[in-house]
Parts: C-alpha cells; structure tokens; sequence
C-alpha cells in the first residue's frame, strides 16, 4: 500500500491564500494532486491540512482529507517532518501493510507524474530511507560570495578564489517536488538529507520552489511555455 500526502497548511504569509491560489487557470493544489493520480502509484491521495477551504479544493480536485491537522502542527515553525510522521501515523493505523509514503508538496505545479514513479521505482530497488527531487545549481557555490556591510563582497570560501568552474564537485539542492519515503524513516522523523537518501536528478529549467510572488510569476511563464 502507497500513500501521498500532500501537506497544505493555511496561514500563509508571504504569498496569501498560497496553497490554493489559481495557477494557470486552476487552484495550485489542483496541479499536485492531478499528478499523483496519473501516476497510479497511490492507493490513496491525502491532504494534511489545517483549513476547511484547502480541504474543500482538495476534495473537488480528487483527494482525501480524512483528518485535519492539529493545531500544533500547522504554524510557521514546524517543518517537514512532523507533519508527514503524524500522517503516517494515522496511516499505519489504517493500513498495517503500508510500504512507502510520498510527500508532494502542492505549491509544485511543475511536477510530473513520470517523475513520481521514477522516485518509487529507485525507493524500490533499493535499500534507502527517501528518494526525493533535487538539481544542481547554476554555478559552483564554492565559488559564491556574500555582501559586506561596507558594500563590497566576501567570498564564503576564498581557498577557491583560483579554483576553475570546471574543477569544483558538483553542487546539488532540494528541487522542492516530492519525497518517497519509508513509513518507519518518515516515524522516526530521520533526516531527509544523509547518506540514505537518494537524489532524484531534474532539470534546472524545470525547477521552481514558489516561495515569493517572483517565483510565483517565474513558475506560471515556465508552465505555460510548457504547456502550450
């Protein structure tokens, strides 16, 4: 038995009404859980949320709200983790014969059904606790600096300064998608970012974690050069 959470609180801050705002043409959350039915790895497709109008758009667009959120696990601090364990909890009551957990995040309109059985495929095969999306970054961040308070720069790691692009390892970040997990990694909250995980390679171009409204707009000129 496989499950997706989708995790979708209310209350956010930076952009307002996020997790259901229209996204070319639809509820954004709309977007995520049209690709975890297409991909016809769940057997059930959950939203974890706080909010009776995210679970109202959750049900019309196909998926499950069959529990809310507790308060303590819907504020501005709580990450990841707690929230996909108290999910999986309930799930393991539930269906004893859990196998994996998916987490998608429902502000990931980009994100395609193919790509999520890629993810269970490799969980799958092997012996790690998560799969999860990530790409790499558009330059080598050995070579990255800061800005200084007078307004001049500093490098984060001058011992590169010499350093040629083309000689640095290359740099991997969180691509902000989804997370296959094991429901026993996912209980005992184990790191998403360790020497059990295993990345799931993207496309640059095909990333966007939606965290601003530049992203936002960023996001929507990708999609609809995408799906035009």
């Amino acid at each position: 038995m496989n499950l997706c959470v989708i995790p979708a609180r209310g209350g956010s801050k930076r952009i307002p009404g996020k997790n259901i705002r229209s996204f070319c043409g639809k509820p954004i959350i709309a977007w995520s859980i049209e690709a975890a039915l297409a991909s016809g790895c769940f057997d059930r497709v959950v939203v974890s949320t706080d909010d009776q109008e995210i679970a109202a758009v959750a049900r019309q667009g196909g998926a499950d709200v069959p529990f809310m959120r507790p308060a303590k696990l819907a504020d501005d601090y709580v990450g990841t983790l707690p929230v996909i364990a108290h999910a999986t909890e309930w799930a393991l009551r539930e269906y004893p014969a859990l196998e994996a957990v998916c987490c998608l995040y429902p502000t990931a309109p980009l994100v395609e059904a193919a790509d999520i059985r890629r993810g269970r495929d490799v969980l799958e095969q092997g012996s790690w606790d998560y799969c999860f999306t990530a790409t790499e970054f558009a330059a080598p961040i050995l070579r990255g600096f800061t800005e200084s308070e007078s307004g001049g720069v500093e490098m984060v790691f001058p011992e590169h300064y010499t350093a040629r692009s083309q000689d640095l390892p290359v740099a991997l970040h969180d691509a902000g998608q989804f997370y296959w997990g094991r429901p026993q990694a996912w209980r005992e909250e184990r790191p998403l970012f360790g020497p059990n995980s295993c990345p799931l390679h993207l496309p640059r171009w095909r990333v966007n974690d939606i965290d601003t409204e530049d992203d936002w707009h960023r996001a929507e000129l990708i999609a609809k050069a995408l799906w035009q």
